[in-house]
């Protein structure tokens, strides 16, 4: 123990300061009787830096499940890809597709067993399957709770506002679009960490379907 010591120290030394780093974006996830909204904005962030204006922050996981990613890209993209395979397998083990709520409970262990090291990154898990929509958010810790509604990143207080006070379970699948985006507009105007625009994906009994910049554009007029 007392060799290992000094390794820890210096370990939990560089993850305060990997946690402080200042990591901006918004991603909200909204359900509703139809499927599941994901929208995120676009920019993506290293300390006060813009790194990237077009940044990817909703993946599709299977043909019936999309994540949301906050944190780490890196860290992120490694979960996802894993997620990806695992729904692959369970598909041709079973011959049908992976139940949400198990891939969130996979999500969770995979976050959960780096420990003591851990995955920077939150995600908010959206589809549907037999039991009907799904949506779940996942902390680096592997804490999984399920959600109606749900908000990430340095823009939450204000998006999770929005959605608190207009967000009802029998929203229609085009009223929750139009949340989603106003959800987003709201936090990049006042969060720094948000901004370049918006990105939509609606997952329903038809699939994983992005929309267009344009279609998004008609529902933050």
């Amino acid at each position: 123990m007392l060799i290992l010591q000094p390794m820890k120290n210096e370990y939990s030394e560089l993850l305060k300061q990997m946690i402080n780093v200042y990591k901006g974006t918004t991603t909200v996830g909204l359900k509703s009787a139809e499927g599941v909204i994901l929208a995120t904005d676009r920019r993506v962030t290293s300390g006060y830096f813009i790194a990237h204006r077009r940044g990817k922050k909703i993946l599709k996981v299977d043909d019936h499940i999309a994540v949301t990613i906050a944190g780490a890209v890196g860290d992120a993209q490694k979960v996802v890809d894993e997620l990806r395979a695992e729904a692959r397998l369970y598909k041709f083990n079973t011959g049908r597709p992976i139940r949400i709520k198990t891939l969130a409970s996979l999500a969770s262990i995979l976050l959960f067993s780096a420990r003591p090291f851990i995955f920077i990154v939150q995600m908010i898990v959206g589809g549907v399957d037999d039991i009907g929509p799904g949506l779940y958010t996942i902390d680096w810790f592997g804490t999984v709770t399920e959600e109606k509604y749900i908000a990430t990143g340095t823009g939450t207080p204000v998006a999770l506002g929005i959605l608190e006070s207009e967000y009802d379970p029998t929203i229609s699948m085009d009223d929750a679009v139009k949340l989603a985006v106003k959800a987003i507009k709201a936090a990049m105007r006042v969060d720094p960490g948000s901004g370049e625009g918006i990105d939509v994906t609606i997952v329903d009994r038809k699939g994983v379907r992005e929309l267009t910049d344009e279609v998004i554009a008609s529902y933050a007029r």
